[in-house]
């Protein structure tokens, strides 16, 4: 049975972060829509105070958690984003953090977690590793676990990204998601598709390593291997043992678009000469898949800037052409 995160859970988890953040209104593209003819906007979720949407879902994890058990410290594994904003929730909420991260995870973004006082443990090269780290941090400490995408908590705290969307754009056509574990595709397929059932929800990720979509084409989770990437905060499975994300985006999303690095490339570029926003390889997917027409909105469409967390030097690198695809060597 697939599970169902109703909109009560959305819309209360909008109450939870109304003191939290303050919600980025959405932008209009001027050179995307003349391209299309039709209205196309992007929510820059870039400028939420941890520097990605991965706030939401956090925040609101960690206060329903502050109501069930006050004072209990805090877990997760993380590519970076969901670390960051895990981190800053907790320390608003006066509880202490770990975050477990890979060693495939930029410099920029372990630093950026150890800034807002998380205690940082770097494990193993993949997400597995850095999880099976949270699983004994969690029997041996006793600290409360916030995945950083399967939890009804997260996923409804990412779906508010949804509601907004909505209710900017009523009569919407298009959204395009960043897709990794799938906790803001869940979250915003479930209020898109619950407000607007008849618009489209299309899932972007890199061609190099998208566990969720290989997870969808073999109809359970599988591992895939991570590889670096331009859009490393897409990163990691999504959890052999999977609860909640496999199964609404398998009910939700519509389709499911594939990028080169070149073209994750080409985004970031357009991102930053035509919008004026900075925004890392997951952030600048939506415009990227637009960019490269491997799809055609018909309506209005809404491409989400999922962050803003990218090393300075490699944005530099990328929006002046001198950056190189080179996969021995990483993104950097």
């Amino acid at each position: 049975m697939t599970p169902v995160i109703g909109l009560a859970a959305i819309r209360a988890a909008e109450a939870r972060l109304a003191g939290l953040i303050a919600p980025p209104p959405l932008l209009r593209s001027a050179t995307l829509s003349h391209r299309f003819g039709v209205p196309v906007l992007l929510k820059p979720e870039n400028r939420l105070a941890s520097g990605s949407f991965k706030l939401r879902g956090a925040g609101n994890a960690v206060a329903a958690l502050g109501a069930r058990e006050p004072g209990r410290g805090v877990v997760t594994a993380s590519t970076g984003n969901h670390g960051r904003a895990l981190a800053h929730a907790a320390r608003q909420a006066g509880l202490p953090a770990v975050v477990c991260l890979s060693a495939l995870v930029p410099a920029n973004k372990v630093a950026a977690v150890r800034a807002l006082g998380a205690e940082v443990r770097i494990v193993g090269r993949s997400q597995d590793d850095a999880q099976a780290e949270v699983e004994r941090l969690v029997r041996d400490r006793g600290l409360t676990e916030v995945p950083p995408f399967d939890h009804p908590d997260v996923i409804a705290g990412q779906g508010t990204v949804g509601l907004e969307i909505v209710a900017a754009v009523p009569d919407l056509d298009l959204v395009l998601v960043p897709l990794s574990g799938g906790g803001l595709a869940a979250g915003v397929g479930s209020a898109v598709k619950a407000l607007r059932p008849r618009a489209r929800v299309v899932g972007v990720s890199m061609a190099r390593g998208a566990a969720m979509h290989a997870s969808l084409l073999a109809k359970r989770p599988v591992p895939v291997a991570e590889m670096p990437t331009l859009a490393d905060s897409l990163g990691g499975g999504i959890g052999l043992a999977n609860r909640f994300t496999f199964a609404l985006c398998g009910a939700l999303l519509d389709d499911v678009v594939l990028l080169t690095e070149e073209e994750i490339a080409a985004g970031i570029r357009h991102v930053f000469a035509h919008e004026a926003e900075i925004v890392e390889g997951a952030g600048a997917v939506g415009v990227a898949a637009l960019l490269a027409e491997r799809l055609v909105p018909r309506g209005p469409c809404v491409a989400i800037l999922s962050g803003g967390n990218i090393d300075p030097a490699l944005h530099r690198r990328i929006v002046e052409g001198r950056w190189t695809d080179r996969p021995a060597e990483g993104p950097d």
